[in-house]
């Protein structure tokens, strides 16, 4: 028996896996968690208000959204590898540009191209290799991945903190573009390949496709065409996914000042990112096991009913301990958030023509997160907080609802 068989040369898809990992984590300046820890440093130094500054950044999140849905057909075309040394380039750019905006026009245009690319663009372009590289074992490589939001989380806002105390907030996202570019460009030129094929393998490391996906390969040289947005089965499922999308960001973007309203300070609030983190990667660890099994549907209303528990956990958050298991719940609700939201796309559509799909997706809950801290921020600011708070617990109320109740079966 030769050596080769006796040892055989391990999946390159797991080096795919680890590669998107990283790419995950360095897209953390572009979100929500990164840039609550900078709100009230930007309010001081630019005189802009609360309210005036999340218009900004829904504003320029608004944007960026259609930017996602063009970069992700894009990756169709060209391949996530090309997309991201570009996309990877021009983030770690647009680092530098915020950390020198001196107006509105100009913050809102770096914050398009922070929310596009660090939420949208370079997460999807993760995805998008894990789901073209594995389909039997998805939900846990998809896990794997996550793993570097997980890392991001715990790491990046106590960075954050760390270099605007050493180098103002403008010093702060100057080092963090160089950052971006020192571990996603050599990642993405040197490790990452587009699809198993190109190597000669197929995914998961298997001798055969399975029968699905061999339907939906033919299906698409056959030339038929897919409808995405207008599509019923794809609002059916987009809808839904965008309501934790606007739920989270709103609670994260806004943490700083929420607990601050319970009495509690800014540094605690970077501080219980650590046990977020830490319940956001085991959570999603073990949804990945689940998912494969289950499917996204139970793992989705389970998510919103947690993403509820959550809410209300934070109603009653007045001391350190509180705000820890507070933290450890909303990332628990996170890390299945990841895994159902990753998952559902390559489950009920298959890897031909995924961006175009995803994108869309991501299309819509970039826009949900635009809207949901200046919904938050309006409502509880010229109304109340408890208001604020009920309506997050009625659509995520809703969310699970109609999932649970529309039925739509894979292409």
């Amino acid at each position: 028996m030769s050596l080769l068989k006796m040892y055989p040369r391990p999946f390159y898809g797991w080096w795919i896996v680890l590669s998107a990992m990283l790419v995950t984590f360095a897209a953390g300046p572009g979100q929500s968690f990164m840039f609550t820890v900078f709100i009230d440093p930007i309010i001081e130094d630019t005189g802009y208000t609360r309210t005036m500054l999340s218009s900004i950044y829904a504003a320029g999140t608004v944007v960026s959204a259609a930017a996602v849905m063009i970069v992700s057909r894009l990756s169709d075309r060209f391949g996530p590898r090309l997309m991201l040394i570009i996309m990877g380039s021009i983030f770690g750019l647009a680092c530098i540009a915020l950390s020198a905006a001196t107006g509105i026009l100009a913050m809102a245009v770096a914050l398009a191209l922070l929310r596009g690319l660090g939420q949208g663009a370079m997460p999807v372009n993760g995805s998008l290799l894990v789901s073209q590289w594995f389909i039997v074992r998805r939900g846990r490589a998809m896990a794997i991945m996550g793993l570097g939001g997980a890392i991001t989380i715990a790491v990046m806002p106590n960075l954050g903190q760390f270099l605007i105390e050493i180098l103002s907030w403008r010093g702060a996202y100057f080092a963090l573009g160089l950052m971006v570019w020192a571990i996603v460009l050599p990642i993405a030129i040197l490790v990452i390949r587009n699809k198993p094929e190109d190597i000669g393998e197929l995914p998961d490391g298997a001798d055969s496709l399975p029968d699905d996906e061999i339907r939906r390969i033919q299906r698409a040289a056959s030339g038929e065409k897919r409808k995405v947005l207008t599509s019923w089965s794809f609002w059916a499922l987009a809808g839904p996914m965008a309501v934790p999308a606007l739920v989270d960001t709103a609670l994260i973007f806004h943490q700083v000042a929420l607990f601050e309203r319970q009495g509690l300070t800014a540094e605690v609030a970077a501080r219980v990112f650590i046990p977020f983190a830490i319940a956001s990667a085991l959570t999603g660890l073990l949804a990945g096991f689940v998912v494969e099994r289950t499917g996204p549907t139970p793992l989705f209303v389970a998510n919103m009913a947690i993403f509820g528990v959550a809410i209300l956990m934070l109603q009653v958050t007045s001391t350190g301990f509180l705000a820890v298991i507070y933290a450890i719940i909303l990332g628990s609700a996170m890390g299945m958030q990841g895994i159902a939201v990753r998952y559902t796309w390559p489950y009920y559509y298959g890897r031909q023509g995924l961006g175009q799909v995803q994108g869309s997706a991501m299309m819509i809950m970039i826009s949900a997160t635009a809207i949901g801290p200046l919904m938050f921020a309006a409502v509880a600011e010229n109304v109340s907080y408890a208001i604020a708070f009920a309506g997050m617990l009625g659509l995520l109320a809703l969310a699970g609802i109609l999932r649970m109740v529309i039925r739509i079966q894979p292409a």
